[in-house]
């Protein structure tokens, strides 16, 4: 299928506040040199937060990344997760139309959309908050025939089922997502032929529509404060505290609870570690032998004034904290890494796994 950008483009694009620091969260979990491979997440995030991938937000992704716009357009063109042109405001439909699924009743689904939404793909409905499209195989086969909604599938659909939905969505109601005819996951549809003890202690759901369920609110656009932006990797816990709400799914009340606020140093000058003006009789150690540490992140460090070994490998946690926030554009790398452990060493004259192999020129 021919993927084009659409012909009508905003002026440009910018990530929210919450969601830029999600974007910054998420580029860090990459070496230097290697942020380019954050791409999918981040643009992603940007189709979350305008409904669709405009032009300026696959340019703006690549700028962040330092990848060059034909590299951004070629995962934004390939991928049919990415809409590159406006899609409904509630809701955009994709129709497995593989083989399993055809055989299964895709053909009875897409004459759904037809009826319901609009003659043909991509055509918004009359009030503008659907449309549609047949896409290739979703690989959910055992539970054809399916339709991905947002994030979620929406498995076993009969016509009858698919319409259901559809006017559910419309009347402001989210459909519990998963299996439609019962099931719990991809079982035999005559019941579990094996595991039979697993059926009497799971859970409700199985886990991707628990989660679904647990959100309450699955194809609505987001902006970032939604749910707590974790980077676990990064030593910082949740930095978004969401207000507790009691969200509806079918009519059924599901409850949300915050989530408690990991503790964080701030980063003030009282924690900030001894630095020096310059290196030491005029000779930098190497700090590209710390793991995690390119010549771009060890300009920084020298730029903050820290140059040597046993500089880092004396920080306390509170000093580690206030590196980590000061990092800019490598926040959370000194926690990740466990560059002091590996100072300690460095510091002492030995090799860590990692400086032997920049020894003999084979680490990455």
């Amino acid at each position: 299928m021919l993927r084009r950008l659409y012909h009508e483009q905003p002026e440009s694009f910018a990530f929210t506040p919450a969601n830029q620091e999600w974007a910054e969260a998420q580029i860090s979990k990459y070496p230097e040199g290697r942020q380019a491979s954050a791409i999918i997440p981040l643009l992603w995030r940007a189709q979350e937060q305008e409904g669709w991938l405009s032009r300026p937000a696959i340019e703006h992704v690549a700028d962040r990344l330092g990848m060059d716009y034909i590299r951004a357009l070629e995962v934004a063109t390939f991928y049919f997760m990415f809409q590159l042109q406006p899609v409904g405001s509630l809701a955009h439909f994709q129709i497995c139309g593989t083989l399993t699924c055809m055989i299964c009743g895709a053909e009875d689904l897409i004459a759904v959309c037809k009826d319901k939404i609009a003659p043909r793909p991509f055509q918004l409905s009359e009030d503008g908050k659907f449309s549609w499209e047949e896409v290739e195989c979703l690989g959910a086969c055992t539970n054809a025939p399916m339709a991905q909604i947002g994030k979620d599938y929406y498995e076993d659909l009969t016509a009858e089922r698919f319409a259901e939905i559809i006017d559910e969505l419309a009347a402001g109601k989210v459909a519990v997502p998963g299996p439609q005819n019962g099931r719990y996951a991809a079982e035999p549809k005559s019941g579990l032929t094996s595991l039979r003890d697993f059926e009497s202690g799971r859970a409700q759901y199985n886990a991707s529509a628990q989660r679904a369920v647990d959100l309450g609110e699955t194809v609505k656009r987001i902006d970032g404060t939604e749910v707590p932006i974790l980077a676990p990797w990064r030593e910082k816990g949740a930095n978004h505290k969401p207000a507790p709400s009691s969200v509806k799914l079918n009519d059924e009340p599901v409850k949300t609870e915050a989530k408690a606020e990991a503790p964080k140093v701030a980063p003030t000058e009282a924690k900030r570690p001894e630095a020096l003006a310059a290196p030491r009789a005029g000779k930098a150690d190497d700090l590209t032998k710390i793991k995690g540490v390119g010549p771009k992140l060890e300009k920084l460090c020298n730029a903050l004034g820290f140059y040597h070994f046993d500089q880092i490998a004396r920080w306390t946690e509170e000093e580690v904290s206030w590196v980590d926030q000061n990092l800019e554009g490598f926040k959370g790398r000194v926690s990740r890494d466990n560059w002091v452990e590996q100072a300690k060493l460095l510091a002492e004259g030995k090799e860590t796994e990692f400086s032997a192999g920049v020894k003999k020129g084979g680490a990455d």
